[in-house]
């Protein structure tokens, strides 16, 4: 590392001279040793310094008995970044600590601590000063100091920190850091395997956004939503944050208060990535995680993620790594020092392209080359839509909310073998079967097309409307829609608007719809009934239990011949 970074002073430097700086850069020559928090004389150099500036100011000492950083202001002000700390995990400690003086008589406050809990140092000696001292012939200083106190991380249930008592100076100095360090590790390891044991996923923290127009209940819903996607994408919830506010911030989401205890929480218990209820920007997501120095993922990502894990066919998989490359092209700014600039030389003109500028040319190539074979792909199922239309062979589109059971119905209605599972979007690739219903006018059977069709979800993403728009046409070009509702889910209603809300965009409407309730046998009387009354129409089945099928083949006829007769 250059000279100029290893003596560069953070923080608040407004208003300082050039002697006192130089003073705080001749800190990093020190070198203490490795078994003690700090020597007498460190404490009140520093302390002597802090006093004539009348700031605080913080050192960072890492366990060789390096100073590797100097700031002046509180540990807030002076922090280390959590992208630019040493890569550690739930088990270790950072293998930094920090002496820091303060001007007050009192402890370390909550926001000392939770600077100490973010940056997951390995303590924190926090030096009152006395106001006074003197310096000594030949160098030294003493009196500065009033008392002292020693802070550093904990496993407890009920907190995260522990502050000892006022001590003398002597008293801090005595202290054996090493065994301090080596015990904290042991005791983090060990509480960090036993937590670890069949772990295979990612440990989540998920954190909500309650914003003004979003209701207790919808808010609560889509939270268990988001821990269903956590969950399908192989991942586990290991806690879960709420805020409420007006409007998100634009920076952070959350505020800045909420973005701290989302670092604390990270630490306490082990996270190794953040995902948020709601969609959010490049800005954002940078933000959070330059702040956090963890992965932090959106809502939409999520999807994309499931969308990648379930897509098995050519043409699912050409769909999702376009949605992918879309979602990631405005989101690949501030990537750090891997996008960092490369050298221009002799014969070019200014300082040469850019690695973020060669990556976004290659993905906007890419996206450019799937966009087309998506259009041959719409072409190729048009194609296929006509033929079916040649031999006029009515077709229905089976739609719903992700996870109402349409695969399971056209496994038992045609025999089908699609892959079900109570997961979300468990299929994605459309499949198409035939299915013999009565004629309503004859009672003659009657072939129909019943096609299973990608699920939706709130607030589908945009990018991946697009990406599919050769599967959704499957729903524009189908003569009806069969409506398949959970009616077990707690939050049905708020399902069939949404799929409403996603069919009424399309481009092409879509032909009349038969709303089928799923999952009658469980659901109490109440429920029951409450469907039943606001949808007097419906059919109401259990597709596993085979209940209702026989009136769902007869409604089934009758919605075709008045799709076709229309």
């Amino acid at each position: 590392m250059a000279r100029i970074l290893i003596e560069s002073v953070y923080g608040n430097l407004q208003g300082i001279k050039s002697s006192q700086l130089k003073q705080l850069q001749r800190l990093y020559q020190q070198r203490l040793p490795g078994d003690c928090l700090t020597t007498p004389e460190f404490a009140q150099r520093i302390a002597a310094i802090s006093t004539d500036l009348g700031q605080p100011i913080c050192v960072y000492i890492n366990r060789r008995g390096q100073v590797i950083r100097v700031g002046v202001g509180t540990l807030r002000q002076t922090r280390i970044p959590p992208l630019e700390l040493p890569r550690y995990g739930a088990e270790r400690l950072s293998g930094i600590r920090c002496i820091s003086t303060q001007l007050k008589l009192e402890p370390p406050s909550e926001s000392t601590l939770t600077m100490m809990a973010i940056q997951r140092l390995d303590a924190l000696v926090l030096l009152t000063l006395t106001g006074g001292g003197f310096e000594r012939r030949g160098g030294g200083a003493t009196g500065y100091i009033k008392e002292t106190y020693l802070a550093h991380l904990v496993l407890h249930p009920e907190t995260n920190w522990t502050v000892s008592p006022p001590l003398s100076l002597d008293a801090l100095t005595s202290q054996d850091f090493s065994s301090l360090v080596e015990g904290l590790e042991e005791e983090f390891r060990r509480e960090f395997v036993g937590q670890a044991v069949d772990q295979q996923g990612d440990r989540v923290l998920l954190v909500g956004l309650q914003t003004d127009g979003i209701t207790t209940q919808r808010f609560q819903d889509g939270l268990e939503e988001v821990t269903r996607l956590v969950e399908t994408a192989g991942g586990e919830v290991l806690q879960i944050l709420k805020q409420r506010r007006s409007h998100p911030h634009p920076q952070t989401v959350v505020g800045e208060g909420k973005v701290e205890e989302i670092a604390r929480a990270v630490q306490t218990i082990g996270a190794n990535l953040i995902v948020f209820d709601r969609a959010l920007s490049p800005a954002q997501v940078r933000n959070l995680e330059t702040q956090i120095g963890v992965r932090v993922v959106d809502r939409t990502e999520l999807i994309l993620d499931i969308f990648a894990q379930r897509a098995q066919s050519g043409a699912g998989k050409l769909q999702v790594e376009l949605a992918q490359l879309e979602y990631r092209l405005p989101r690949l700014t501030g990537r750090g020092q891997a996008m960092s600039r490369l050298g221009g030389g002799i014969g070019t003109r200014g300082p040469g392209e850019t690695k973020l500028e060669t990556e976004r040319r290659a993905i906007q190539r890419r996206i450019s080359r799937l966009q087309q074979e998506v259009d041959q792909l719409q072409a190729h199922r048009a194609r296929l839509r006509q033929q079916r239309q040649h031999r006029e062979v009515p077709s229905v589109a089976v739609v719903g909310y992700t996870n109402a059971g349409k695969s399971t119905l056209l496994n038992v209605m045609t025999n089908a073998e699609v892959y079900t599972a109570d997961q979300l979007f468990a299929t994605l690739d459309p499949t198409t079967r035939r299915l013999v219903v009565p004629n309503p006018v004859n009672q003659e059977p009657l072939q129909i097309l019943l096609t299973d069709t990608v699920g939706f979800i709130h607030e589908l993403p945009p990018s991946l409307m697009d990406a599919f728009r050769a599967t959704l046409e499957e729903v524009t070009e189908a003569n009806a829609l069969l409506h398949v509702v959970d009616l077990s889910h707690p939050a049905w209603q708020s399902h069939i608007r949404s799929v409403m809300s996603i069919l009424s965009a399309m481009l092409i409407a879509p032909g009349p719809a038969l709303l089928v309730f799923n999952k009658i046998d469980q659901v109490n009387g109440d429920t029951l009934a409450l469907a039943q009354e606001e949808h007097p129409q419906a059919v109401f089945i259990s597709a596993s239990e085979r209940l209702g099928l026989a009136t769902l083949r007869q409604r089934l006829g009758r919605l075709v011949h008045y799709a076709v007769s229309c």
